[in-house]
């Protein structure tokens, strides 16, 4: 079988090619992104092309809408995926780790997490393998964070990225919360935004660590396996704490809201047993902030676990994720469109 070099099949890989070589990829092909494609995503925001949207001062890079729309559309996106994408973005440009967490050694990924009717309209996973694979929207608006920090800024790994090892969830933890299963409001509403609104939070983690149990119906004793996994020893990095929030499943956080845990009950049960001895942590030689002969609380603070809930009700599973830094979030959800809400 012949093919022409007019052939769209043949074309389409053509371009593909040209964007590896270019270095435009995270390792994956990307879509071609033209000028009607970046059009049609401007035209879901209303915002000027040239509005610059994050910067990093000492790359002397910047990144503007129009550049955004680009990598949306070359991570998959549809365009009507971009008012969402742009709230990423935002979200995780407000954080304050964010100013060096691209060059960190840690390798940080963003966990964007998607509250509102949008999930439903643009088929935002919330529920059953919420951070696997096989949903659109969830893979390409992460990805699409991933593209822009990689074309935006240049940061790439081996080269102005330092990540010594980096993270297997880089630029892919897009989750929609399960606001429909959850016992408390959803966390956007936490972060500031009205209750009902398409909203997008973010926060920078280094890693996620499931919790399996399904063997009680004791809210305490499903909080005491939460408390000691949020009490590794080796999520302490030094410096004072550690950091830790909670994706609950459905069944773990209705069972706490059944037994009348609110989430600041929860944060402040965690804060208060997430603890380790003085004489555990100078054994992996890190007690140089222990108090002799009193429990070290490895998290900074009560408010500083954030709690969510995402995934199905099939199993009593949950994931804990370990935030970048000690502050857990900048507690400040941005809202898709607002002048449309």
């Amino acid at each position: 079988m012949t093919t022409s070099a007019t052939d769209p099949v043949v074309q389409a890989k053509a371009a593909i090619e040209y964007c590896y070589a270019q270095g435009w990829t995270d390792g994956l092909p990307v879509v071609p992104a033209t000028a009607s494609d970046v059009e049609a995503c401007l035209a879901t925001v209303g915002r000027d092309p040239a509005e610059i949207v994050g910067s990093q001062p000492h790359l002397g890079r910047s990144v503007t809408v129009a550049q955004a729309a680009a990598n949306a559309i070359m991570a998959g996106c549809k365009p009507e995926y971009f008012p969402v994408v742009l709230a990423a973005w935002q979200a995780v440009c407000q954080e304050r780790a964010s100013r060096g967490a691209w060059q960190s050694t840690s390798g940080p990924a963003p966990l964007i997490v998607v509250n509102g009717p949008v999930r439903s309209r643009l088929g935002i996973n919330y529920a059953g393998g919420v951070f696997g694979p096989g949903f659109r929207a969830n893979a390409t608006i992460a990805r699409a964070i991933g593209l822009i920090v990689r074309n935006g800024y240049g940061i790439r790994p081996q080269q102005l990225e330092q990540a010594t090892q980096g993270l297997p969830g880089r630029w892919s933890v897009c989750i929609g919360e399960n606001e429909e299963m959850s016992p408390w409001e959803p966390l956007s509403v936490v972060g500031g935004a009205p209750l009902g609104s398409d909203a997008v939070s973010a926060m920078l983690i280094r890693t996620c660590e499931y919790i399996d149990n399904r063997s009680t119906d004791s809210a305490e004793a499903v909080l005491h396996d939460f408390a000691d996994t949020l009490a590794r020893l080796g999520a302490y990095v030094g410096g004072g704490h550690s950091s830790g929030g909670i994706v609950f499943g459905p069944e773990h956080a209705q069972l706490l809201g059944n037994a009348g845990y609110g989430r600041a009950d929860v944060q402040q049960w965690l804060f208060e047993r997430a603890v380790r001895e003085p004489a555990e942590m100078a054994t992996a030689g890190k007690g140089e902030h222990a108090e002799p002969g009193r429990p070290f609380a490895m998290m900074p603070a009560a408010q500083d676990i954030p709690l969510l809930v995402a995934g199905a009700a099939n199993a009593a599973m949950s994931m804990v994720f370990r935030p970048f830094g000690w502050s857990a979030w900048s507690r400040q959800s941005v809202l898709v469109n607002p002048k449309e809400q």
